[in-house]
């Protein structure tokens, strides 16, 4: 139904620190979870919004939350999948939507109550998605030739690749770790990213502007 609110775990939470950052999907919540247990950012508060779909809806009801008026500053962030702009544009629609302050840009501060940023991944790519993100910085991991030679094989053997290669690669970067099993977010929480990457260095910005 037009103008629901998805209700979920995290909705019922209390809002507790003054910096509010709202991400895409579980993933995405263990990605930023064990960057900011890396930078040592205690003050950032955490929210999925659970799907691109639940932005507008999720951003709508955050005036619910009565500790909200205590919220000086909003990151948001989203995967730019195949238009980077678009996906821009959408958010900040959202923002209108939900009343609240529309930056010109990504990765630039609106003024207001509370102040809001947006960040779109990766940064500063047209299109893509956590995972491309990942595979920037895992290029010189020893076993991403194993990997690539893995997908070649595959196309070889099979004519064809799976739709989504970027998705494909981690989990068979995965594959190669201690712990098989786990999901993207899992595996950053266990340390299996370089998060001093230069890669990484627009996400640590964003992270030090919030």
């Amino acid at each position: 139904m037009g103008g629901t609110i998805v209700v979920n775990a995290e909705r019922s939470q209390t809002i507790t620190k003054s910096k509010l950052l709202l991400v895409e999907g579980p993933d995405d919540h263990s990605f930023f979870d064990a960057l900011l247990r890396h930078l040592n950012r205690q003050d950032i508060e955490v929210r999925s919004y659970n799907g691109k779909d639940n932005l507008r809806p999720f951003l709508k009801g955050l005036p619910a939350f009565p500790e909200f008026v205590n919220v000086m500053l909003l990151g948001i962030t989203r995967d730019a999948d195949d238009y980077a702009d678009r996906t821009f544009q959408s958010i900040c629609d959202s923002l209108s939507n939900a009343n609240l302050p529309v930056p010109d840009a990504p990765l630039v501060l609106a003024s207001g109550q509370p102040q809001v940023t947006v960040m779109i991944i990766p940064p500063g790519e047209n299109k893509g998605m956590l995972e491309d993100l990942c595979l920037s910085v895992l290029q010189d991991d020893p076993a991403m030739p194993c990997v690539n030679q893995y997908f070649d094989c595959v196309e070889n053997q099979m004519g064809n690749l799976p739709r989504n290669m970027a998705k494909a690669k981690v989990h068979a970067f995965l594959a190669s770790r201690e712990r098989p099993d786990l999901r993207l977010g899992e595996a950053a929480l266990r340390g299996y990213l370089p998060w001093d990457s230069s890669a990484f260095e627009p996400v640590r910005q964003f992270i030090s502007h919030l």
